[in-house]
């Protein structure tokens, strides 16, 4: 097998777990064009967070037929952070559990301000690099640490909501590919299990698995009408 057809083996194994899962690519190095843009500017103090997160609380009540207004900020800024850890976190487990990694380096990740279903993330080719990926357990440190602190010096929303976002989605991206791939269950639990023993995830309570249960709540429930039914499933507030 080509160096070629091995990075297009891994993008279509990706893509084939579903859209949260599925990246483009660019060289390491450069750039796509518009209407990507740099993922740092999301960490950025004067970024574009803020919009967004305003931009999700807008969607939510449209959703809920609500008034903006009675969509609290904290709901909308865990619920955009969420959506953007996943998008991170869903491919670099699943790469990590093939054993074929993704550079996930915020400087080189590109991203597209898009709603409605999951954002658009571009990534250093695979392989195009030379040397091995970096550990998924890197990506934390160089990538989710920074949107994290973004999103809650924006928005008074606790960051232990926020990690358990990352928590939550770590579990869930291993569950769906052991799910769909029962050969790399094993791997894909190991690169959660690796990621759950971080110093940001060291409050959670629970190892990685299909009874994990997250030590925090995302918040979405607080916008639905039926709030005891509408908690996901692995959240702390699900009665038993």
């Amino acid at each position: 097998m080509t160096s070629t057809e091995g990075r297009r083996d891994v993008l279509d194994d990706l893509a084939a777990l579903g859209p949260f899962f599925a990246v483009e690519t660019h060289p390491p190095g450069t750039g796509p064009t518009a209407p990507w843009r740099p993922l740092r500017e999301l960490a950025a103090a004067a970024g574009p967070l803020r919009t967004r997160i305003e931009a999700v609380r807008a969607a939510l009540a449209e959703r809920a037929d609500r008034p903006t207004e009675e969509i609290e900020s904290r709901v909308a800024a865990s619920v955009t952070h969420l959506g953007l850890v996943a998008r991170l976190i869903a491919p670099s487990v699943a790469a990590a559990a093939t054993g074929r990694g993704l550079g996930m380096c915020l400087g080189e990740l590109w991203w597209q301000d898009r709603l409605g279903g999951p954002m658009p993330l571009s990534v250093p080719l695979p392989g195009a690099a030379a040397g091995d990926p970096p550990p998924v357990v890197n990506l934390l440190e160089a990538v989710i640490a920074p949107l994290t602190a973004a999103a809650s010096n924006l928005v008074t929303v606790s960051p232990r909501v926020l990690w358990g976002n990352v928590a939550s989605v770590a579990n869930k991206a291993a569950a769906q590919v052991a799910a769909r791939h029962p050969e790399l269950s094993r791997p894909a639990w190991t690169a959660a299990a690796a990621l759950l023993a971080t110093p940001w995830l060291s409050r959670e309570r629970q190892p990685p698995g299909p009874d994990f249960r997250r030590s925090s709540c995302c918040l979405i429930y607080r916008v639905a009408a039926d709030r005891p039914r509408s908690v996901c499933s692995d959240c702390v507030l699900r009665q038993v």
